[in-house]
């Protein structure tokens, strides 16, 4: 009877400091993404080079967030003409 509480302690602590370790390992981590800069940028002009099917999927990546990027100034753009009409009593 002792063994099986001892064991089932000892199990116990060890899942708590698990839970523990893995809660603040979870909450002080940080997006990687901040960290790399250009690099994705490289690495995407890099595959783009590639002949094949890896070359033609980093392109049209490149193509469609080029486009996105188009498109939200764009949308900008809209926005601000939407404000003067409205100034504009129009």
């Amino acid at each position: 009877m002792r063994t099986t509480m001892k064991g089932s302690i000892r199990v116990g602590a060890a899942a708590a400091i698990f839970a523990a370790g893995f809660l603040a390992g979870s909450i002080s981590q940080r997006p990687a993404e901040a960290q790399l800069g250009g690099l994705k940028d490289k690495a995407m002009d890099a595959a783009g080079e590639q002949g094949g099917v890896v070359g033609a999927a980093a392109q049209l990546g490149t193509q469609l967030e080029d486009m996105k990027k188009n498109l939200d100034g764009l949308q900008k753009n809209y926005d601000m003409l939407k404000k003067v009409q409205s100034l504009l009593g129009g």
